[in-house]
């Protein structure tokens, strides 16, 4: 597993990394904010831990702008800002995940793992889709691009454009689609995957694309030109 920490203590830069390298993960360490990006498309993480106090740019606007710039990568906010609103902020800015500092190392191992099973699980199980309507997906980076323009979408809608993408025309249940987007989470309501549709079809609303509901087989993606 390939985590991308970006933080700029040092003294926490180093008890993570070695916690971590010591639990057989390889570890790529960022502590400025405006590097942030760069070192996130470059070392293709399976996991982000990412601080949102930084020198040069704030954690929450690295994120909103990898988020915008297609890059779905799992995400964990580990900061000393733990109040209601800032983890509100961060989970809405497309965090996966938010531990608030000081924290138990096993619980933030057992995050991490958490979070890259969901994501391994969803890049495991899709295979490359050839470019539709204007659609594509990058397989490294998990990016949706629609007409050469990265999409700007959640980690679980880019899952979901994903799936349906990869069988265009064909319909994919809703649980199939449920074990993609939500893979290694066992708390799901059964239909939280109609939310993330819901969210998606918002997204799609203007283009050629149509996300159709087939009842009692699940949704498909089709040309609506």
């Amino acid at each position: 597993m390939k985590l991308l920490l970006i933080e700029d203590n040092l003294a926490m830069q180093t008890t993570l990394q070695r916690s971590f390298e010591r639990r057989g993960m390889q570890v790529v360490l960022c502590g400025d904010g405006h590097r942030a990006l760069d070192r996130w498309r470059a070392s293709l993480p399976d996991v982000v831990l990412l601080d949102l106090s930084l020198p040069g740019r704030d954690g929450l606007s690295v994120l909103a702008a990898a988020r915008a710039e297609g890059l779905t990568t799992p995400v964990l906010i580990v900061t000393a800002r733990g109040t209601v609103g800032d983890r509100v902020l961060g989970l809405d800015a497309g965090a996966d995940d938010y531990l608030a500092k000081p924290f138990d190392l096993d619980e933030l191992e057992a995050r991490v793992r958490a979070l890259a099973r969901r994501g391994g699980g969803v890049r495991a199980t899709e295979p490359a889709a050839a470019e539709f309507c204007g659609l594509r997906s990058d397989s490294a980076s998990g990016a949706v691009y629609l007409h050469g323009q990265a999409m700007e979408l959640t980690a679980r809608e880019a899952a979901l454009l994903r799936a349906l993408l990869a069988r265009p025309g064909h319909a994919v249940t809703k649980e199939r689609l449920s074990d993609l987007v939500f893979a290694g989470e066992s708390d799901v309501l059964p239909d939280a995957i109609e939310v993330v549709v819901y969210r998606l079809r918002k997204k799609l609303a203007g283009t050629a694309l149509q996300l159709v509901t087939l009842r009692g087989l699940g949704y498909l993606l089709e040309d609506g030109s």
